[in-house]
């Protein structure tokens, strides 16, 4: 295993399940069992220990973490694929941030002592290294500057593809609702909430609707033609 692996960073896109390849996947799946949550439903709280893995099947989730301050900052979202709360499992602490269901989620479960034997079991200690760089790396490239509405209409078009199959059949394709918030989405790409809010006002043609505590995307086609074109 140990071979294929190189000391870099993950290529940006490439899920857990990617690198560590189909088989080591679903072998690691093997002894997990599945658990289903709604939108808005808490999957992993901070401070609590980590005894068990979550590894994402369907659906998307949000990382967040609350400050000693009372704020709470939006690190990262989470899609198929992904491994959620490795970190309080590998270094034996509590976890150091929540995640929550942004649509409907499947996961599958799997506990900190099957978890630990396997990852010793493949040699699988590098990959996961790799895999948390280059999760890093993406989050600092959210907040790179730059035109708030391409980014924007991107980082929409990524979270919709991360819920591909989810969503309500329309005549414009599949709307799709993320719980998410105009201040998690101002904190995702580092910038102000009225910004965001201007940028939401300037998709709106391109079927994206902008609730309270949710952002739907009516139309995921036009809203990637839009990106493409703001983008150019």
């Amino acid at each position: 295993m140990t071979d294929h692996v190189s000391r870099t960073p993950a290529p940006l896109g490439r899920t857990l399940r990617h690198l560590m390849g189909e088989p080591v996947w679903t072998g690691m799946l093997a002894e997990a069992y599945e658990r289903r949550h709604s939108i808005g439903a808490t999957l992993l709280r901070q401070g609590e220990p980590g005894t068990h893995v979550l590894a994402l099947l369907a659906g998307v989730a949000k990382v967040s973490r609350q400050e000693r301050n009372g704020d709470v900052r939006l690190l990262a979202f989470r899609g198929p694929g992904e491994l959620l709360g490795e970190v309080a499992v590998l270094d034996d602490g509590v976890r150091s941030a929540s995640v929550q269901a942004i649509s409907d989620c499947t996961v599958a479960v799997l506990a900190k002592a099957a978890f630990l034997r396997f990852v010793a079991e493949r040699d699988l200690f590098p990959v996961m290294v790799r895999y948390a760089m280059g999760r890093l790396r993406e989050s600092d490239l959210a907040r790179t500057g730059g035109d708030v509405v391409p980014r924007l209409a991107a980082a929409l078009v990524a979270l919709a593809d991360l819920s591909a199959g989810a969503g309500v059949a329309t005549a414009g394709g599949r709307r799709i609702e993320l719980a998410l918030t105009r201040d998690e989405l101002a904190q995702h790409l580092g910038v102000s909430r009225n910004t965001v809010t201007a940028a939401l006002a300037a998709l709106a043609a391109h079927r994206v609707d902008a609730g309270r505590k949710s952002i739907a995307v009516g139309d995921l086609a036009a809203l990637r033609r839009a990106a493409a074109a703001l983008h150019g």
